[in-house]
């Protein structure tokens, strides 16, 4: 699923189930869960394996991959990366830092968000459009997939300004692709200034997505100049 989001040159390591039990974690990864329970012990040892299974992709050594700031993934010199879990499903994304400058994925359970949430999530201009296109693609849970491109957005950007991105903060626009609701592409404009990648500063990230078995997700990346 993640590697249809991505380019060619992003290796993507995906698995489903819960099968975290037996994938080894390195003593600093260890430090990180110590005290967390059983079911984020099994999700952050398997999303992990799934790291290593890209880094191999890469021709990379596997390596620790411990938290840094925010909880951030800390990637061995010279990648990029992203990681998500979700329930009964956790993906891992590798370039090297020559391909891309960052990178985002999210994956979400394919249901509408609890109540609430839109509104906290959601500036004003982007709950009309997904009301909008709730209202042409009804079997597309719209609000969800504003969510999980939010979280997209918020891990690309982390890695190249060190800064939180609040929800309010971008403004995302989504493009369901010819003939089919159920994948496209989306725009967030950066509502604050936007990172410099290339002498360049950004003022939006470009996206995919797509929805399939039960499951959403999406991808941003950001090219190295």
């Amino acid at each position: 699923m993640i590697e249809e989001l991505l380019p060619a040159s992003v290796a993507a390591v995906e698995s489903h189930g819960d099968d975290g039990d037996e994938a080894p974690l390195y003593p600093e990864e260890q430090a990180a869960v110590a005290r967390a329970v059983a079911k984020r012990r099994r999700e952050f040892a398997a999303v992990r394996a799934c790291a290593r299974r890209a880094m191999a992709q890469l021709g990379v050594r596997p390596r620790a991959v411990p938290t840094g700031e925010r909880g951030a993934p800390c990637w061995p010199e010279g990648l990029v990366g992203s990681m998500t879990h979700c329930e009964g499903y956790r993906a891992a994304a590798l370039a090297r830092a020559g391909e891309l400058a960052s990178l985002g994925i999210d994956a979400e359970p394919h249901a509408p968000l609890p109540e609430g949430v839109l509104t906290a999530v959601a500036l004003a201009a982007e709950e009309r459009r997904i009301g909008a296109l709730t209202a042409r693609h009804p079997d597309v849970h719209f609000d969800r997939l504003l969510f999980s491109a939010k979280e997209s957005v918020y891990k690309a950007w982390f890695p190249l300004t060190g800064k939180w991105l609040d929800f309010s903060e971008a403004d995302i626009d989504f493009h369901p692709a010819p003939g089919t609701p159920r994948r496209g592409g989306f725009r967030a404009r950066l509502l604050v200034p936007g990172p410099v990648v290339g002498g360049q500063r950004l003022g939006h990230f470009e996206g995919r997505w797509i929805t399939t078995g039960g499951l959403l997700a999406t991808a941003v990346t950001v090219p190295p100049a």
